[in-house]
């Protein structure tokens, strides 16, 4: 009975793992997928944490400082009453307690400008975990178009390897009848044997670029996937209107993650540049405390040790003040740290331009390969045709002996080289409209 019901749970798990390893995947359920599973992208993720607390303690560190102690001393041999300051030979112990506190008053508004500067940089770091995503779903998209790429390559390679099978047969058979000669054949079998090569390839290629998909995902257990439709037909309009750089430029420096996060850090380091200055200021705080203790030699008149509670009631003392520093040289340590300050400023504005500036020649790069896409795809659309006629009719001429198995051949791999060009711009087209849709500000990632 046993055994049966282990034979019925494995048999469930092995239905289960087909299943999922049939389950066919949108682009979508990619990319959420990995946005939930990748590694890399928790890391990012802890450091908004971290910053989050950072930002948090910076308020807490306004609040008055309170400390209490106590502590319980035996005292051996020769020493000093502490409540009579008398010298004595007697072993005798006491214990006190002590509660202090202080607040700044001032302090040049370093701590203002601290909370300032910590909230910027939490909000660099989320930006910065949002761009992680970002880029984690491009490479995601990539390695999902790869796919679909290597699919219509291996279909392309299928149907030469089809043609080449008929063809091989018909020669084969033409031998058999005294029609052609056995190197007619032998020719025949080459070219097969090479089409049978190039289906491996593209099986081979196709494998590689479905693991890169699932490391993306980091999917466990699934030494397969398979993914949903196949690249559109027409992935540029070249009736739309005319896509500017500029335009775009000035869309994208608005929203894009990594420039937000620039952005914030340069403003973090201004205040911090303003902290920084706020330590060559006095500074003005108030503190106060209580104590009190008790002391084994605490005694009445008639040399009883006063009790615990008399002693803790009556030996009670407070005390209130203020203290005010004035730096006045510290080896102008306080003032290196304000040009120090400033020059990390001033370099975080230089990388905001840089950029600013990389974003700008991106976008100028995805403008002329939109541009050059779509004189490509309609050119290479328009090979394909021709060369599958030249094709068509060279495989007939080859059928009535009119042309031989080298032409034929040359025919084929001619269409065979216009259909993966064609299947190579169209992977581009979906690539770089989807990466001009993101920069444009349109919903091209479902990406909370």
């Amino acid at each position: 009975m046993k055994q049966y019901v282990k034979t019925s749970l494995f048999l469930l798990l092995l239905v289960y793992a087909n299943g999922r390893a049939q389950e066919k995947w949108t682009l979508d359920a990619c990319i959420q997928y990995a946005l939930e599973h990748n590694l890399q992208l928790k890391d990012f993720t802890y450091n908004a944490a971290s910053g989050r607390e950072t930002y948090r303690q910076s308020i807490r560190d306004v609040l008055p400082n309170i400390n209490g102690s106590t502590n319980y001393i035996v005292n051996f041999g020769r020493s000093t009453d502490p409540f009579t300051n008398d010298v004595v030979t007697t072993d005798f112990f006491s214990n006190s307690y002590n509660l202090n506190g202080s607040i700044d008053l001032f302090q040049g508004f370093q701590k203002m400008n601290t909370i300032k500067a910590s909230k910027f940089l939490y909000k660099a770091a989320k930006e910065e975990t949002a761009h992680q995503k970002y880029l984690l779903a491009f490479r995601v998209m990539q390695a999902f178009y790869d796919i679909q790429f290597f699919e219509g390559l291996l279909g392309i390679s299928k149907e030469q390897q089809t043609v080449s099978q008929t063809n091989y047969e018909l020669v084969k058979k033409q031998v058999d009848l005294g029609l052609k000669a056995g190197a007619d054949l032998y020719e025949a079998e080459s070219l097969l044997l090479t089409d049978k090569l190039n289906v491996t390839q593209s099986a081979n290629q196709l494998a590689a670029a479905k693991l890169r998909l699932i490391q993306e995902m980091n999917l466990e257990d699934i030494p397969d996937i398979e993914i949903q439709v196949g690249l559109q037909e027409n992935s540029l309009d070249s009736t739309s209107t005319e896509i500017r750089s500029d335009t775009i430029f000035n869309t994208a420096k608005n929203f894009v993650p990594l420039i937000k996060a620039q952005a914030l850090r340069a403003k973090a380091a201004k205040k911090q540049v303003a902290a920084a200055r706020g330590d060559l200021f006095p500074t003005l705080s108030l503190f106060g405390g209580y104590r009190t203790g008790y002391f084994e030699t605490t005694r009445d008149t008639l040399g009883i040790t006063i009790p615990f509670r008399e002693q803790f009631k009556d030996n009670t003392s407070q005390f209130i003040g203020v203290s005010l520093s004035v730096p006045i040289t510290e080896r102008w340590s306080r003032r290196s740290r304000v040009k120090q300050r400033k020059i990390a400023y001033e370099r975080a504005q230089n990388n905001l331009d840089i950029q600013k500036q990389e974003l700008l020649q991106t976008i100028q790069q995805l403008v002329q390969e939109y541009n050059s896409l779509m004189v490509e795809l309609n050119q290479s659309t328009q090979k394909v045709e021709a060369q599958n006629l030249a094709f068509t009719i060279a495989q007939k001429r080859y059928e009535k002996g009119l042309i031989n198995a080298l032409e034929l051949f040359t025919a084929k791999n001619l269409f065979a080289s216009a259909q993966n060009e064609n299947l190579q711009v169209r992977l581009r087209s979906e690539i770089n409209k989807s990466t001009l849709d993101f920069y444009r500000g349109l919903p091209v990632f479902n990406i909370n």
